[in-house]
């Protein structure tokens, strides 16, 4: 009447020896992503000192300096200081899940910069960004 089951069950995972990542390791390359796309709306922006802050950010994160080659973007700097603006705010989500204070406090300084050009850049649109986003 009762047979034995002769093949694997479909619920056992097929590797049980494939390493898995950590939470913590899952976080950093989560973190390390969303500050390396901060870091090419940064360059097209132009602003350098922040964005050496970044790279180094990523740097301590990956081990490696990140590539860099973005230039100057000649469009509109709104858009782009939006776009800022929300990595900014999901680098620090993921830099707060991980507690790493530097990289929070990085994400808040940039959300604070690019709230602020994107208020300059409202009130006075022909003015330039220089004292806004540094």
């Amino acid at each position: 009447m009762y047979e034995p089951i002769r093949t694997k069950s479909v619920h056992s995972p097929a590797d049980a020896d494939f390493p898995h990542r950590t939470r913590e390791e899952e976080l950093d390359i989560q973190l390390a992503g969303h500050l390396a796309a901060l870091l090419a709306v940064t360059d097209d922006l132009g602003l350098d000192g922040a964005a050496t802050l970044i790279a180094h950010q990523i740097t301590r994160l990956r081990g490696t300096p990140p590539p860099r080659g973005s230039t100057p973007s000649p469009d509109s700097p709104a858009p782009l200081h939006h776009r800022a603006l929300a990595l900014a705010g999901r680098a620090l989500v993921v830099a707060a899940s991980r507690a790493d204070t530097a990289a929070a406090i990085l994400a808040a300084e940039r959300m604070d910069a690019h709230t602020a050009a994107l208020r300059t850049l409202e009130n006075h649109p022909s003015e330039p960004l220089a004292a806004a986003t540094r």
